[in-house]
């Protein structure tokens, strides 16, 4: 490991104590701020301690956590006018934005819950929704083309 990339405890409770004085709302008389550094870098080498304690896998290979689903794949497709996320439980039209929440894309999300690659992202009834809308404002009919053909006589 290069030496930029270990963390000195002293620099960084410094910085931290630091960034910590400087918001407005923390108020600390000057004479408490030596014994508040102490606690940050007290707590500091506890944590780095810790950490460097933490049994290492076997082999070296990664842990592959498994994930519980909150309902079951059949529930959450139970409804036409929602999907609920296996990821907490609640009710969706769309799942594409809670995953991005939680730092995810579909294809993660199917992964990870061992999801079928045909498993919708948008509830059903949405989705007709959406696409009576698309249609009525004329999306994909290639508009000009029909235009064109209208406005020739036959």
């Amino acid at each position: 490991m290069d030496e930029d990339a270990v963390l000195n405890p002293v620099e960084l409770a410094t910085e931290l104590t630091i960034a910590w004085l400087g918001n407005q709302n923390n108020r600390i008389v000057p004479e408490d701020v030596p014994a508040f550094l102490r606690t940050m870098h007290a707590t500091l080498v506890d944590l780095s301690a810790s950490s460097s304690n933490l049994p290492e896998n076997d082999g070296g290979a990664a842990a592959v956590e498994e994930f519980v689903p909150a309902v079951s794949v059949r529930k959450s497709l139970a409804s036409k006018d929602h999907i609920i996320s296996l990821i907490d439980g609640k009710p969706y039209r769309t799942l594409r934005r809670h995953l991005s929440t939680h730092g995810m894309t579909p294809e993660e999300y199917r992964s990870r819950y061992n999801l079928k690659p045909d498993y919708p992202m948008v509830a059903e009834s949405y989705s007709e929704q959406r696409r009576e809308m698309a249609k009525k404002i004329g999306l994909g009919n290639n508009g000009g083309a029909r235009k064109k053909r209208a406005a020739k006589p036959a």
